[in-house]
């Protein structure tokens, strides 16, 4: 009796998970296109290999630089 009752619950908040969650995936793919453009600018400006090391890193966090930049842009 006890799994039945775990397995209706699991579906129920399955369900809404999914109902409130219900996006196409574009966000993912705009940062997949952004991870490979920053990595392919940081890797061909490296000077060195850990320049290119450092340049993998910055281009996971690629997001934080644009919204760095377009906070001083607008002056905020």
């Amino acid at each position: 009796m006890k799994k039945k009752t775990a397995k209706k619950s699991n579906k129920k908040i399955k369900e809404k998970c999914d109902y409130k969650m219900n996006c196409n995936g574009s966000g993912g793919a705009f940062y997949g296109l952004g991870f490979i453009g920053a990595l392919i600018y940081y890797i061909s400006t490296a000077t060195g290999f850990w320049m290119g090391v450092l340049g993998v890193l910055k281009a996971c966090v690629w997001p934080v630089f644009l919204v760095y930049g377009l906070l001083k842009f607008l002056g905020l």
